[in-house]
């Protein structure tokens, strides 16, 4: 029998969750704004990409609303490694669905990078730098954007209370990194509490917990409005990932 001491221990692994049953109202679209295309491929496609060809992502899990045909969707070549769970009425439902699909398949103190569908131009060099910033982190955190203006905190009615220090004020990204079991269990405790959920690191402040921020590149926008599609575009081509143009 091998000695104890010389037994290996489990890596854990890392997987990617994507909540794509969002309808994207402010876009203006006839359709969702994950299915617009950019490219020669829809903006979910390109997203997806970034994480089914990462070599240290063990899969993804897609979160699709009920009235998608995945069959229908222009999916990449995933090798097995693309899985789909069913959305909720809110994004919070749907990660939660997700991170209950998934912990029939991971394990608890595998890393779940949650990551939005309509930011496409995620570098590599970013999700790099998150993996390896945080794998030994006892909580997990997220890329984020220090701020380079001054932030005004308004009184509600239209009016300057005061001025924020902007060295502290940080604008949240995507992929936020944290271990599935941590996650699933701060996002549904916060869910039930009626605590707002607006990213997966608001449900783990709910816990008492402190993520970390990871600074990301300003290349990774999140595509809300339709003037957002042509600088996606540009960013696309800088990272030599599109050629030709887009289509709304």
């Amino acid at each position: 029998m091998a000695d104890a001491e010389h037994v290996p221990t489990r890596e854990p692994a890392f997987w990617a969750l994507i909540p794509a049953a969002g309808i994207g109202r402010r876009m203006g679209s006839n359709r969702p704004k994950q299915y617009l295309t950019l490219g020669s491929h829809t903006i979910l496609s390109h997203t997806l990409s970034i994480f089914l060809e990462h070599p240290r992502i063990r899969g993804v899990v897609l979160v699709l609303g009920p009235d998608v045909d995945p069959d229908a969707l222009d999916l990449p070549l995933a090798g097995g490694r693309l899985f789909r769970a069913a959305g909720g009425a809110e994004r919070a439902d749907s990660v939660q669905n997700g991170l209950d699909f998934l912990a029939e398949r991971a394990h608890e103190d595998d890393w779940v990078l949650v990551h939005d569908a309509a930011r496409p131009c995620l570098p590599l060099a970013d999700v790099d730098r998150l993996l390896h910033e945080l794998r030994d982190d006892p909580v997990g955190g997220l890329l984020a954007s220090p701020s380079t203006d001054t932030i005004k905190w308004s009184d509600g009615a239209g009016k300057v209370e005061r001025t924020l220090d902007r060295e502290r004020v940080w604008r949240a990204l995507t992929p936020q990194m944290f271990r599935l079991g941590m996650l699933r269990t701060a996002n549904a405790q916060a869910r039930a509490e009626g605590h707002p959920v607006t990213d997966e690191a608001s449900a783990i402040e709910f816990l008492g917990q402190a993520p970390r921020l990871i600074e990301g590149s300003p290349m990774n926008i999140k595509i809300t409005r339709s003037e957002d599609l042509e600088l996606a575009r540009l960013y696309l081509m800088q990272q030599g990932r599109l050629e030709g143009g887009f289509r709304a």
